[in-house]
């Protein structure tokens, strides 16, 4: 999926709650529209898309309150102390989650600007049916190397 498209599906989710590319785009990027894709074409070049991504009204339409988003919360491992007082590992299996809390749009730009790359983070937010299906049955397993080579000898 190159940038373009990625920079396309999350205007078209922040579209389904409320978000106005063509307002928002003349108001802060340029005042002169052509076209959605023209607009997509310039948030995609560099890094303008990141006016998009901290802008507060895209945000808002984004992580909208109360509405249904599909999303992946990866695995997470931390350590805390049991009942006894002895530190314990604790690994959390990645889940899906579909409803949103109040404000959570302020929570994920904090998140966002923490990150290294902001299109990585918000990518998670747009799950393909295949990426569903990937996650519910678990990480493919790794063939061995001597099973690749038989492969490629035909063997």
């Amino acid at each position: 999926m190159t940038r373009n498209d990625l920079i396309h599906l999350l205007v078209m989710q922040a579209r389904a709650n409320g978000f106005e590319l063509r307002n928002w785009y003349q108001s802060k990027i340029d005042r002169h529209w052509t076209s959605q894709q023209a607009a997509i074409e310039t948030l995609g070049s560099g890094h303008r898309y990141y006016a998009l991504l901290f802008s507060h009204d895209f945000a808002r339409s984004f992580w909208k309150p109360g509405t249904q988003i599909q999303f992946v919360v990866p695995t997470q491992h931390f350590s805390r102390l049991n009942a006894k007082g002895q530190r314990i590992a604790v690994t959390r299996k990645a889940y899906t989650r579909r409803t949103l809390k109040p404000n959570a749009w302020k929570y994920h730009l904090r998140q966002m600007a923490a990150c290294e790359e902001p299109l990585s983070y918000i990518r998670r937010f747009l799950v393909t049916h295949e990426e569903l299906r990937a996650h519910r049955s678990g990480p493919k397993p790794v063939e061995s190397e001597d099973e690749d080579a038989q492969l490629e000898s035909g063997s």
